[in-house]
């Protein structure tokens, strides 16, 4: 049995790890953390997430000083803003915990990266050097061995991997860049009240334009230029991508179905289509990415949808967290 304290617990991200690690049979929850200054510390975790009423009754205990609550910790979530789980995982790292961290904060090897994108300067470089990108599907064997997972981020999730098969294939034509045009319910936003995501405000409209966050993540983990447009639309929860590319001359939509299958017929929480695409409904409350695609002479379209919250966020933090310790993949997700 595994101890495990989950930061930053209040938020939406933070209760759907609650539910998972709750139901977990190696893990037991040690405490759940918010800032010292939340409004929501000292309130019972049911009490902000009524689904958890009778199920986790925890209070979310405020934490300044990480070492009253390292004691006997094996494993910590951070479901904290970037520049927190920035500052709060080389400490609990230090305390000998393996930390899988849900923000921006360890994506990407590169500290401009942060000043450009994230708007702090990254202090250290050596753990953006050893953290592993928790990719799941395609980083398995170095899960396994690190002590800091950076879970992706949600766009980045469906929309590598949607890709990914067909560019280690080598089935794209990579001089037209792929264009991914995806859609995120209003959950992505956090909880925290805004007039921008308030759901009678919201309305379907791209953001972001070429400057999201996001985009350099794709770009930088899949080696390859894309365009990528967020869309913000009027529904709670789930992203969809639909994704144009060009195939290498003479590529056939054959090659494309055994791409697919060849990456991810072993992997369970990826569902592949061999006809038709899939829809958001299909995946809301689950943690799977569901992919189908559609072939027209030289071009491909691949649709690749999940929930932003869970494969975009605490499902496949969970996910790592099995690799990492050797539990059967879909251990409490499933």
């Amino acid at each position: 049995m595994l101890n495990t304290l989950i930061v930053g617990a209040s938020g939406y991200a933070g209760a759907e790890l609650v539910t998972y690690l709750n139901r977990h049979p190696h893990m037991n929850i040690t405490a759940l953390t918010v800032s010292a200054q939340s409004n929501d510390a000292g309130k019972l975790i049911s009490d902000l997430h009524p689904q958890l009423k009778g199920i986790v009754d925890l209070p979310l205990q405020p934490m300044s000083d990480i070492s009253e609550f390292t004691d006997g910790v094996d494993v910590v979530f951070l479901a904290t803003a970037h520049e927190v789980s920035h500052d709060l995982a080389p400490q609990f790292l230090a305390k000998g915990c393996v930390v899988i961290d849900l923000s921006g904060a360890f994506r990407v090897n590169d500290a401009k990266f942060y000043q450009l994108y994230y708007g702090f300067t990254h202090q250290h470089p050596e753990l953006l050097e050893q953290a592993v990108y928790g990719l799941a599907e395609w980083e398995s064997d170095k899960l396994k061995e690190t002590s800091l997972i950076s879970v992706p981020g949600c766009y980045p999730t469906a929309s590598q991997l949607a890709l990914k098969p067909l560019i280690e294939g080598g089935l794209l034509d990579l001089n037209q860049w792929p264009v991914i045009n995806a859609t995120s319910g209003v959950s992505g936003a956090g909880r925290k009240a805004a007039i921008s995501n308030s759901f009678c405000e919201v309305s379907l409209q791209p953001y972001g334009i070429f400057n999201h966050r996001h985009h350099p993540e794709i770009v930088t983990h899949l080696g390859t230029p894309v365009i990528f447009t967020p869309h913000l639309g009027n529904f709670p929860r789930g992203i969809l991508a639909t994704i144009t590319c060009r195939l290498k001359e003479g590529v056939t939509q054959q090659q494309v179905a055994d791409a697919f299958k060849q990456a991810y017929q072993d992997k369970p929480l990826v569902r592949l289509y061999d006809k038709g695409v899939p829809a958001l409904k299909n995946v809301v409350g689950l943690p799977f990415c569901d992919i189908g695609f559609a072939v027209q002479g030289e071009h491909v379209i691949v649709v690749a949808t999940e929930d932003n919250l869970l494969k975009g966020a605490s499902a496949q933090a969970v996910q790592c967290l099995n690799i990492r310790f050797g539990f059967a993949e879909t251990q409490s997700l499933i």
